[in-house]
């Protein structure tokens, strides 16, 4: 049985990775089980320069779900080379350094500077983000902008290019094809899902910033389709996520066409569910003598 999974010049060991924004960077982790056993860690989100995110209150749970505002809140790009590269050295297994930013050269700038650095192994561009330049709109609402910001970013660095695609969108598989388009190695889909909760106390959004991000079980229907979608328009590999609390729900994903899953909201819950996931996965592939995983796909 080969669990291994390619994604560019990167081959992951397993197809059972952690999400951006939810496992950090890896250090708290770590003190729980060996980050080897991982198919990848994707981390926090990095920009140029050092952000607060936004003010509080900026998560807020709701009915299978977790709605958040935190604004990209990280350490900055000085500081992720200073003190967060020195740990990721040493993660045994495949580090996917997920990027953010205001415009397009916030991008270029933290993969031109990150590029050379051995302990990142490929990209994950979050192109949710606000685009300054086009009046507050995100860079992955547009598919022009995706494939001119993935054209870009492939033309300074040799690693892997994973677009994170966003579901508030008309069709998710024409922004799959603009990034396909600029040359991206594979998509994540989906990030979260713009919600917003009222306190009717109050008679005021709980969020400060009014709304935000809605991740968990709530979205799972919603991003297995999006994944499908995806694997029927595109070539490159999907990489999927979005609810994945067990094995069930990963292999519901691969299923769509997932070539991998991320584990997010989840490891607030439970931090072994990627573990338990992987050996979810592993059963069901020995219980339908599946060599690989490409054997999920095409089934339907």
């Amino acid at each position: 049985m080969d669990l291994s999974v390619d994604i560019g010049s990167i081959c992951l060991p397993n197809p059972v990775g952690v999400a951006s924004g939810t496992f950090g960077f890896g250090e708290e982790y770590k003190e729980l089980y060996n980050l080897s056993k991982l198919g990848a860690v994707f981390t926090k989100a990095v920009t140029p320069e050092p952000r607060d995110g936004n003010d509080p209150p900026r998560l807020v749970e709701t009915p299978s779900g977790l709605i958040n505002s935190i604004g990209l809140a990280n350490v900055g790009l000085e500081r992720f080379l200073s003190e967060k590269v020195p740990e990721l050295e040493n993660a045994g297994c495949p580090v996917i350094l997920n990027v953010g930013g205001a415009n397009e050269d916030d991008y270029v700038t933290v993969v031109e500077r990150t590029t050379e650095v051995e302990a990142v192994t490929g990209y994950e561009i979050n192109i949710s983000c606000p685009n300054v330049k086009k009046g507050g709109l995100a860079f992955g609402t547009d598919p022009l902008i995706v494939e001119k910001l993935t054209a870009r970013l492939k033309q300074i660095t040799t690693k892997p290019i994973i677009m994170k695609l966003t579901p508030n969108v008309t069709d998710i598989g024409d922004i799959a094809k603009a990034a396909e388009a600029g040359g991206a190695d594979a998509v994540s889909c989906i990030n979260t899902v713009r919600g917003m909760v009222i306190d009717i106390e109050r008679q005021k959004p709980v969020l400060k910033a009014v709304s935000g991000g809605l991740s968990g079980p709530a979205i799972r229907p919603i991003g297995i389709a999006c994944v499908y979608r995806c694997s029927q328009t595109i070539k490159i590999p999907v990489i999927g996520l979005g609810g994945i609390m067990n094995a069930q729900d990963a292999i519901q994903y691969l299923l769509a066409g997932a070539s991998a899953v991320q584990i997010g909201t989840g490891n607030f819950i439970d931090p072994f569910i990627p573990l338990k996931v992987l050996e979810g996965i592993t059963a069901y592939m020995k219980r339908f003598e599946m060599k690989s995983i490409k054997d999920f796909h095409n089934r339907f």
